[in-house]
């Protein structure tokens, strides 16, 4: 019995076509590349260093993964940089918020306990536990603590994305990138981006509800009273 090859597929023999088939690759990428590009231009100015940040009363440090219950060292990196923002006077509160969806696993107990065994104190550190993910941790910052103003603490290649989702969840933002080691986590989180921007432009039009909102919650509002 012959064997049945499969047929490959034919590339356009005309210069029509072959131009038209360019030019529809070429479409493909604009559109793929589109939500990046909406990131970068639509955040310009708005990322800098700790040095660099204005006083804006609330720091929002996202959630970045545990290694046996204690901060990640990507986590411990956006930490750090919160403890200086409050030691330089640029901060009067900490909104840590991460994932708390199972009891064996609490991102914002872990990131307060980092933060005020690093000098920050208890009463100034307000823990969300259900940032599940950065538009969440967002629309919870406005709706449930009542952030209205924020530096934003995450890696370069995840800041851009914070600032964009914060800003349209009506929380004005200025974003913190910290430095990391290029390793494998690293080139992982920048490739995660390029597909991420596509879900927060989606967010922003579509402005989703986020998984659990809740009541409004005083924490912010009084850490900063002192």
């Amino acid at each position: 019995m012959p064997r049945i090859r499969p047929k490959r597929p034919r590339l356009p023999r005309t210069r029509t076509g072959q131009r038209r088939l360019v030019q529809g690759v070429a479409a493909a990428c604009v559109l793929a590349l589109a939500p990046a590009t909406w990131l970068y231009a639509g955040t310009g100015g708005r990322i800098g260093t700790v040095d660099d940040a204005p006083a804006a009363g609330v720091a929002v440090v996202f959630g970045a993964g545990l290694w046996k219950g204690e901060p990640s060292p990507y986590l411990a990196g956006r930490l750090d940089a919160a403890v200086r923002l409050y030691r330089a006077g640029k901060v009067k509160a900490v909104l840590v918020t991460g994932d708390n969806s199972r009891t064996d696993y609490d991102e914002p107990d872990a990131m307060r306990g980092y933060l005020v065994r690093h000098g920050v104190p208890g009463t100034r550190v307000v823990a969300d536990f259900a940032g599940f993910d950065t538009w969440d941790s967002c629309v919870r910052a406005k709706k449930v603590f009542g952030v209205d103003r924020a530096v934003l603490v995450s890696q370069g290649f995840h800041i851009r994305r914070a600032v964009a989702l914060c800003e349209a969840a009506g929380v004005r933002s200025y974003g913190v990138g910290v430095d990391a080691a290029h390793d494998v986590t690293w080139y992982y989180g920048g490739t995660r981006e390029v597909f991420a921007a596509g879900k927060a432009l989606l967010d922003v039009v579509v402005e989703p509800d986020p998984t659990f909102l809740g009541p409004r919650e005083p924490g912010v509002a009084k850490a900063l009273a002192g």
